[in-house]
């Protein structure tokens, strides 16, 4: 993000930290900064609750209780029956419960604890999102499934918290955790926000996306990588496959209204490879650009009214793939 040029005594406040286990950059326009802790608070609150790695979590409560009716906080249900639409927005491309291939894929641990070469996990977890049971105050996972909010976690918390500080009393707000960004409110200086859109192995911003109200997201298989018996694996799940993906695509960015949406949208793209990318996006207001492995620039038509004078270049030039170790 690039907020204009400004100062805290201008109204312009901003915390970087870590946050569901991703860099988390908050900038909010404003007099009130307490606003800001406010923000970051609610982050971290919200990621004490849908964390899979924190035992503690609502949601890892919810799956060491499969087939039970649990009781859960107004926006853990919230979570649950955003990504049970996802799941059937996206044909299944979005899967909550793909818990039992992540672990076999070897990501049985926060990712900031994955190093090394990892063997394959162990889980005899399926899927089942057609199964879940979403009740006023509760929700039931069949037996033997396992949830998983993953990247739309992201998403929904950057929405539901952006929403909270403009109703607090702030101007503006940017939330990024991790690539899902929204914002909200009066940008720095009466300014659109400037996004750049980064790739793990091109030098420079494949494109700048400038907004002046709505979400970005960006999902890509280069980002999260590891090993396991010698060979590449990533956190992007196939759920038609169990596998992580082999899509000819490395990255996706979507542009919307709400970040949660736009991150389902980003993952269910990648994962169609470039002959059916952005089959989803039709209908929904978003638009979205994608690289091959390749170094191919694809995009929807009306994604150009949201990048800066620059453009979308065709192509750009990667370098050798590297993978964390």
């Amino acid at each position: 993000m690039h907020p204009a040029p400004g100062s805290e005594s201008a109204g312009v406040h901003e915390a970087r930290f870590r946050a569901m286990g991703s860099d988390a950059h908050v900038i909010m326009i404003g007099h009130d900064a307490a606003l800001l802790d406010f923000s970051v608070s609610r982050i971290a609150a919200l990621e004490q609750r849908w964390s899979r790695f924190i035992e503690t979590s609502e949601i890892s409560h919810l799956n060491r209780h499969p087939g039970d009716d649990v009781a859960i906080s107004p926006e853990t249900r919230l979570l649950v029956e955003r990504a049970v639409e996802a799941w059937r927005l996206t044909g299944g491309s979005f899967d909550p419960t793909v818990l039992g291939d992540v672990i076999r894929a070897g990501y049985d641990r926060s990712f900031d604890e994955l190093s090394g070469t990892l063997r394959p996990g162990s889980s005899m977890l399926g899927k089942g999102a057609t199964n879940i049971v979403i009740g006023a105050t509760t929700v039931r996972l069949p037996e033997g499934v396992g949830f998983d909010p993953g990247g739309i976690g992201k998403g929904l918390a950057a929405d539901l918290v952006a929403s909270e500080a403009i109703e607090a009393g702030a101007d503006g707000i940017c939330i990024n955790l991790g690539g899902d960004l929204r914002v909200l409110g009066r940008p720095p200086a009466d300014e659109a926000w400037g996004v750049a859109i980064e790739h793990q192995l091109v030098a420079e911003p494949v494109v700048l996306v400038v907004l002046a109200e709505g979400a970005v997201a960006t999902s890509t298989t280069l980002r999260r990588q590891w090993r396991v018996d010698g060979r590449a694996r990533h956190h992007l799940i196939d759920p038609s496959t169990g596998q992580p993906s082999e899509s000819d695509i490395s990255l996706v960015t979507v542009v919307g209204g709400e970040a949660w949406m736009a991150e389902v949208l980003a993952k269910a793209e990648l994962l169609r490879g470039s002959a059916r990318v952005f089959e989803l996006v039709g209908g929904t207001g978003a638009e979205a650009l994608a690289v091959t492995d390749d170094g191919r620039v694809l995009s929807t038509h009306g994604m150009t009214r949201f990048v800066g004078p620059a453009g979308i270049p065709e192509r750009v030039q990667l370098a050798h793939p590297e993978v964390d170790s």
